[in-house]
């Protein structure tokens, strides 16, 4: 189940992030980030770190090699808050 609320959250996150050849409308759950978004590996460090930011959350290195589409991404962010 996706928490809508994060969801979109990250949505606002990742849009300021994307190429100008990839709309909004782009980012589903199931998209991969490079390959599917075209975002760069630059780009991703800063979702990382906006996200890190946003849900004051960390992400180890083991989670950013995870962290393929946005539900995987979803699903590090509600791990983290896990109390």
């Amino acid at each position: 189940m996706v928490n809508k609320e994060q969801y979109q959250q990250l949505k606002d996150i990742i849009k300021l992030y994307l190429p100008e050849d990839v709309t909004e409308d782009a980012i589903e759950a199931d998209s991969h980030f490079i390959n599917e978004l075209n975002i760069n590996s630059a780009n991703l460090v800063d979702i990382v770190l906006d996200v890190e930011d946003a849900f004051d959350i960390v992400f180890e290195n083991e989670d950013m090699d995870k962290m393929l589409t946005v539900k995987d991404a979803l699903a590090i962010i509600e791990l983290k808050l896990k109390p």
